[in-house]
Parts: structure tokens; sequence; C-alpha cells
């Protein structure tokens, strides 16, 4: 039975998504007011129904992001991490065809998206063994400690359609889109204490070290993003990044609180009259995640940054989720990488590393598509 894509209303969106588990934050209608460089729209998979050419029931929904070529009216057309689908279905062209024939129709050159299949995971003591192994130089080739075997069927589904993988870019791990590796806090099923006992022992002994400091985290406001900002862009200067804007912070904010006042949240470590560290948490559903940090190099034996995670991951646990997810974390495991010390500090948490099947493009122009590859392997 073939299954019919059309535009859907923000309502219809945002009420599939709440049906739902959870969905990536990018897969909310609100995430499109976030990037104003991307025309957004809400899109909708119908079974047939009984209701004839309009009827059916609501089954699937997706954010596409449409970025134009200059001077042409031709798109990119992005669903980042997304859509939100049943991607274990053997007849997964009949999701993804009719899918493509709309954006091709609505001027798209190319398509593509991030479907949300976690392929493999490491627990946090197999990724703590492969940074102390000197063999051991990229993380997709130590032995994970679970398959998810559903997650190659899918793969081998979207090479038969036409989709190609986007490879990885850069020797850091991070694809030129969304993350590939992520680092993740299961929390279903779980206490606050065994939360703290699997904490590793540097964790513990800091966030001991920032409560004994008379460390404070506070959630903030929208009035507090200055705040954050300065220590964003003394963070990005250290850490090597070019930071976004403090308009995009604030556009986020905005955006996604009027959609739901609990999608994000901000959190500020003081002491002793200063902001030391601080951090936005993005919730969809039972996912939380550890959007953008934040700190400064000051008065750091103080452990803020320990003491903001650990007030969001309790607060996760407080909210219902099941995961807090700390994004991106680097598949390079060598010494020099300038992103390792992110990685100990992530894999202090006591979590697990996850790879997901990472982003594939349909190219519906291979000329356009091509000169877009070309563009991007020269920025």
């Amino acid at each position: 039975m073939s299954l019919r894509v059309q535009p859907i209303t923000r309502e219809e969106h945002l009420s599939f998504v709440a049906s739902r588990p959870s969905a990536s934050h990018m897969q909310v209608p609100s995430w499109g007011d976030v990037k104003p460089d991307w025309r957004a729209e809400s899109l909708g998979w119908y079974d047939a129904g009984d209701g004839g050419a309009q009827g059916g029931r609501l089954v699937g929904a997706g954010l596409v992001l449409f970025r134009p070529l200059p001077k042409l009216k031709r798109y990119l057309a992005y669903l980042p991490e997304g859509p939100v689908i049943d991607w274990y279905v053997p007849d997964l062209d009949r999701w993804l065809d009719p899918m493509l024939a709309h954006l091709k129709a609505r001027g798209a050159f190319s398509v593509k998206m991030g479907p949300p299949v976690v392929v493999r995971r490491w627990s946090a003591d197999a990724v703590k063994t492969a940074i102390a192994d000197p063999g051991a130089h990229r993380l997709r080739d130590v032995t994970a400690t679970a398959h998810e075997p559903r997650a190659f069927d899918v793969a081998d589904r979207l090479r038969r359609m036409g989709w190609q993988q986007t490879e990885p870019a850069g020797e850091d791990g991070f694809a030129a889109g969304q993350p590939r590796y992520v680092f993740q806090v299961p929390l279903a099923g779980r206490t606050v204490d065994d939360l703290h006992r699997g904490l590793n022992q540097q964790w513990r002994r800091n966030i001991k070290k920032a409560e004994k400091a008379g460390v404070k985290v506070v959630q903030g406001g929208y009035h507090d993003l200055p705040a954050f900002y300065t220590l964003y862009t003394e963070t990005a200067a250290r850490d090597r990044f070019i930071p976004r804007p403090l308009p995009y912070f604030q556009r986020m904010w905005t955006a996604l609180t009027a959609e739901d006042p609990h999608r994000m949240r901000l959190y500020l470590a003081h002491h002793e009259g200063e902001v030391l560290s601080a951090a936005t948490m993005l919730t969809v559903g039972t996912h939380v995640w550890y959007s953008y940090g934040a700190s400064t190099s000051r008065r750091r034996e103080a452990q803020p940054n320990n003491a903001v995670q650990w007030r969001m991951l309790t607060d996760a646990h407080a909210l219902g989720a099941e995961v807090y997810d700390l994004r991106g974390i680097t598949d390079t495991l060598e010494d020099s990488n300038h992103l390792l010390g992110l990685l100990r500090f992530k894999v202090g948490t006591g979590g697990e590393a996850a790879e997901y099947l990472g982003e594939w493009d349909f190219p519906l122009n291979r000329l356009l598509h091509k000169a877009l590859d070309l563009y991007m392997a020269r920025r």
C-alpha cells in the first residue's frame, strides 16, 4: 500500500512528534526558525486509509530545510537527524520514494538526511581502554560492546535505492553535518545514586570539590545569554572553533521556548560572584541533549564544568528522560588530537559511545550535486 507525502501544519507536526517517545531536536517545527538562511517545511507521511486521496493516518513526519543555490531556484533539501519514520521496515523505498518526488517537485537538486539509527555502541570502559591503547587509532576500528544488526539492513536498503553515504570529513571524525559519533548516558531504570556510582573517580572527586568550593549551579533565562556568550567566545578561542554569533542563541531560545517552554534550558555555574561555566540543554520527549557548553580558564580548580554537567544529568533524570546525550565526540584516539580531552571528559560520565548510520545523500541532479561537493571540499 503506497504512502503519500505532503506538507503539514506546525501543529500537526508537533502533535506527531509528541506522540513518539522522542525525536531529534532538529526535527521539531521550531528548529526551522533557528535557521533563517534556510526555508523550512514540515512534511507528513500518510497511509492510504479509507478516506480517499486526502484521507489516511499520519504515520511519519520530517522537518526539511531548503538552502538555495546562488542565482538559481534550485535547493539542497536537508533533513537533519530525520525524518521521523519507521526506519526498520523492509520496504523503506515506500517511505523515501514519495519524499524524493515531493522534494524534486519543490526544486531540490539534492537531498541529505541523517537516519536516527544507531549502528554500534562502546561502553565507557571500552573507550577508556582504547584511549590507553597505543595501537588503537580510531574508535571505528575498536571492537564494539554492542551491535544493532538491523542498522546494516537499513544501510543496504539505502544503497540499493541509490542513496550515497556521506564520508566523515576531517581527522577528528566529525561529519560536515551532524556528528556520527556521540556519547550518551542511559537513564532509564536508574536512580540518581546509580548515576553517581557510574561516574569515574575523577568526576566524583571534582563534583565534591565544586561543592566544597561553593560553586552554585542555577537555571538562567534569555537575559543570561550574554553571560553565556562571553564564556562561549573564550571557549572558541581556546578550543579553536569558529563561534556562532550571539543572535543565533537568542533566536534559538526564542524559537524553541515559544514552541515548548521546557524545550531549552540554560545553566550557569556561579562562584564568588562570577560565572565560570555555562551550558544549554534541549529536551524532546524522553531524550535530553547537552547542546552548547562554555567556560573560562579562570578558577578551574573549582571544577565548575563537572558541577554544571552533574546538575543537568540529575535534572534530566528528574524530567523522566531515558537518555542524556552529550552529543559529538571525536573518532580519533591519537594523543595529538585536541578533541581527545573532550572525549575523556565525556567518558567520565560512565555512559557509552554510539555510532549512528551517518548522513546520506540522494543526487536528484547529478551535475549540481557534484558542483556542491566541489564547493564544500574547497571551503
